[in-house]
């Protein structure tokens, strides 16, 4: 798989842009747009998006984030069915066949932050001794936990998934220039704008039961 390796471009002088950063970071934005703009269609870019992301990682040796691709998968088929298939007393207000925006209580988000902190912890250290070439372990862990989180929340149509989106963004531009991407960073900049947005919309969403 070649492909992968081919280089598009270099950026900032000798930083290469790959292909297969340009194939994520499309489905990636398209992805989130939708998601932020309430479309069901998300899911299925989604679907492209998780299999380019388990190409990428594997390019990068982030194993914590390879492995756990078909978790992702899963979320993600959860999610699809989740948003097309409301309960009754979750149907939208301006669709009936379309899953509310709903928010957390405060038990449920430290529930969210403590069982967030205790995975990253137990994977990381496992990877560390598993994987000693990946760089960063814990931090890859954090990261891939955390995301993990964010897609089930967004699966479930919270809220409080975009907060969490948004805390993945500032620590993905860590962790992609700490292993030397640099157009990757630049894309997690855009999904961090999107991620503000979308969390403004869905506070709408949310008051009109949307």
């Amino acid at each position: 798989m070649d492909w992968i390796n081919y280089t598009l471009f270099t950026f900032g002088g000798d930083r290469p842009v790959l292909l297969i950063d340009l194939i994520t970071s499309v489905f990636g934005l398209v992805c989130v747009f939708l998601a932020g703009r309430n479309s069901k269609y998300n899911f299925w870019v989604g679907y492209l998006y998780t299999f380019a992301l388990f190409l990428m990682f594997w390019n990068k040796n982030l194993y914590a984030s390879l492995i756990l691709q078909p978790v992702s998968l899963t979320i993600n088929i959860l999610g699809h069915y989740r948003w097309t298939h409301p309960k009754e007393d979750e149907k939208s207000s301006e669709n009936s066949n379309a899953l509310k925006v709903s928010m957390l209580s405060w038990l449920e988000r430290g529930l969210v932050v403590v069982s967030v902190l205790f995975v990253a912890a137990v994977w990381g250290g496992l990877l560390d001794k598993l994987f000693p070439s990946d760089p960063h372990p814990y931090l890859d862990s954090c990261v891939t936990v955390l995301i993990l989180m964010a897609q089930l929340l967004s699966a479930l149509k919270k809220w409080e998934c975009w907060i969490l989106w948004l805390v993945v963004n500032i620590a993905q531009i860590i962790l992609h220039l700490s292993v030397g991407h640099v157009f990757m960073p630049i894309v997690c900049a855009l999904y961090l704008i999107n991620g503000l947005w979308s969390l403004y919309t869905w506070n709408k969403l949310y008051k009109k039961k949307a």
